[in-house]
């Protein structure tokens, strides 16, 4: 069973992908973004491989104006090294990778037009996948689409459609419940004729329930068996609701108590669980720690990244933290995140922001100008005054942290949480 998360890492340096608008997309900037993202995929994928990560979502934006019709470039065939050697990583580190069209991907509109376009689309996923030389397991997922009056004639709309599609399309589609529209029944159905395997999303079924009175256990027991041994282990997507926001949108992070009482009741199941969530890959490493073992060191290693984001909320916290990890042989991994998440609820007072300040000022305080030194002191005095906001200092430090290539710093959570 592996966990997962979608497309971006959060402190993980040169993995931000790029992108134009269409009006300044030539052939040169095309090609020059398309490089710069097979460079930061392949930083993606070896943090992964050595945070022990297996599932992972690639970004659909990873090729600009992959599917658009104002751009044919063969940049299958121009970064086919490129392409073929991160697929090899990605082989080596038995890592699994999916890709999912978004909300525009409509397979099943009554207009021809887009329904055209969404075959490009997932054309155009399916071809990246390919080029990197990964089999069918690697899935593309996609939502049934619009219901247009017609729930029935919708998803009869979609097999039709959906019966055309080239074979490495096919071989490497999955569908999945959505919040709005088709619950977790009418993709069963719609599977089942079509012989498609189906992703299960909690978050969505939670809020477009099918039937209030079955489990999610139901649910994902009837999913698995729409996967084949081809298909590979059947996957789930899992996520938390965001306090006070929309129902459907996802939570900052998954609290780990919560996701602890879901994954319990997995233990005779071998599924993958893609979480989709907004602290990424912070989530997918707290996750992992917390359901196996990984050793007192995989989590100082981890707190290491968490210490000065903790600090800037709760000291008390802070030190709490520490004495946990004293006991170098025990596994405190469920409590110390806890206490994080304790933390990072609370707000920044004046006094606990200047203090995560300080310290992480003390890594440039020797090498730092007079000038970045009167800056510094300037933009911390108004903030303790509320006359300006903590990412002023926040964002001062992180560029002084690129300057002095501070990778202590760069690859913790204190400027991203």
């Amino acid at each position: 069973m592996n966990i997962g998360y979608a497309c971006l890492a959060i402190a993980v340096p040169g993995t931000a992908l790029k992108s134009c608008t269409l009006k300044n997309a030539d052939t040169d900037r095309l090609l020059s973004l398309i490089a710069s993202n097979l460079d930061a995929l392949e930083k993606l994928i070896d943090y992964n491989a050595r945070s022990g990560i297996k599932l992972f979502r690639i970004s659909s934006d990873l090729i600009p104006f992959g599917s658009s019709a104002a751009f044919r470039l063969p940049w299958q065939s121009i970064y086919a090294q490129k392409l073929s050697d991160i697929g090899r990583r990605i082989a080596h580190a038995g890592m699994r990778v999916s890709m999912h069209p978004g909300q525009y991907t409509v397979l099943n509109s009554p207009d021809d037009s887009v329904a055209e376009r969404a075959v490009d689309d997932l054309r155009y996923h399916a071809s990246v996948l390919d080029s990197l030389g990964l089999g069918c397991e690697h899935k593309i997922i996609l939502h049934l689409g619009g219901v247009y009056g017609d729930k029935k004639a919708a998803q009869r709309r979609f097999l039709s459609r959906y019966a055309t599609l080239e074979p490495a399309i096919q071989s490497r589609l999955v569908l999945e419940n959505d919040d709005k529209l088709f619950h977790i029944v009418d993709v069963l159905d719609t599977a089942a004729t079509g012989g498609i395997p189906v992703v299960y999303d909690t978050l969505h079924n939670a809020v477009n329930p099918a039937d209030a009175r079955r489990s999610d256990l139901d649910w994902i027991k009837l999913c698995r068996a729409t996967w084949t041994e081809r298909d590979g282990a059947p996957k789930i997507h899992y996520s938390q609701q965001a306090p006070q926001k929309k129902p459907g949108a996802h939570s900052n992070s998954i609290g780990i108590d919560a996701f602890l009482a879901f994954y319990g009741q997995l233990s005779d199941i071998d599924i993958d669980i893609m979480l989709e969530v907004k602290d990424k890959n912070l989530s997918a490493l707290k996750c992992m720690h917390c359901v196996s073992n990984r050793g007192i060191g995989a989590l100082e290693i981890e707190w290491a990244r968490y210490k000065y984001a903790v600090l800037e909320h709760s000291a008390e916290r802070y030190q709490a933290v520490r004495i946990l990890l004293q006991d170098k042989g025990a596994y405190p991994a469920a409590e110390m995140y806890r206490l994080i998440e304790k933390s990072l609820d609370l707000p920044v007072s004046p006094g606990s922001g200047e203090n995560a300040a300080r310290h992480v000022w003390g890594y440039f305080k020797e090498k730092a100008s007079a000038s970045e030194k009167q800056r510094f002191e300037m933009l911390l005095h108004k903030w303790t005054r509320g006359e300006a906001e903590l990412r002023a200092v926040k964002g001062f430090l992180f560029r002084l942290a690129q300057t002095y290539q501070e990778d202590y710093l760069l690859k913790g959570y204190y400027f991203d949480l």
